[in-house]
């Protein structure tokens, strides 16, 4: 087999692995390098405007909910230039990147690492373990709201607190 082959095959049992992991920490153990340093959903409830927060998550998931004062930077089309015009103190600049669980987050993380961002956590569990924990969320109108995007139904089975919400 040629080497593309091996590391998609080997992504696609990774995932296979991962959708079929019954926790949190399982999924996160299964699909994740640690490649950036894990800030929980306690120490960032106690703290939350002392970082600036990035959802990694798509637009109807963001408009669904997210937390308090998240900033919109989504997935598919980060902008790794336009996080770099507005946060230029790329060593000072305190940030916590989320997604649904901490998988799609950690790789924004790297990206941003790699662009010289010193100062970036990812929120182990993401927004699933923040609505689990039953900390407060927000939808597109700045209303408080229950409900989040689940991904899928395979992820929604790590939302355990909330109302889940697929389309």
């Amino acid at each position: 087999m040629k080497k593309n082959h091996w590391i998609w095959l080997t992504v696609f049992v990774s995932f296979i692995s991962a959708c079929a992991q019954k926790t949190i920490p399982e999924s996160l153990a299964a699909l994740n390098k640690e490649s950036v340093t894990y800030i929980s959903v306690d120490e960032l409830r106690s703290n939350p405007t002392s970082y600036i927060i990035l959802d990694a998550r798509e637009q109807e998931e963001f408009a669904v909910s997210h937390l308090p004062n998240a900033v919109f930077v989504g997935y598919k089309n980060f902008e790794l230039k336009s996080i770099s015009e507005k946060l230029p103190k790329k060593t000072e600049t305190p940030i916590v990147v989320y997604c649904s669980i901490g998988v799609r987050s950690e790789n924004i993380g790297e990206r941003l690492q790699k662009a010289g961002f010193t100062n970036v956590k990812n929120l182990y569990g993401g927004i699933f373990e923040w609505s689990n924990k039953g900390y407060p969320l927000i939808d597109k109108n700045n209303n408080t709201t229950k409900k989040v995007h689940a991904y899928s139904k395979q992820w929604g089975k790590l939302l355990t607190n909330g109302e889940k919400v697929y389309d």
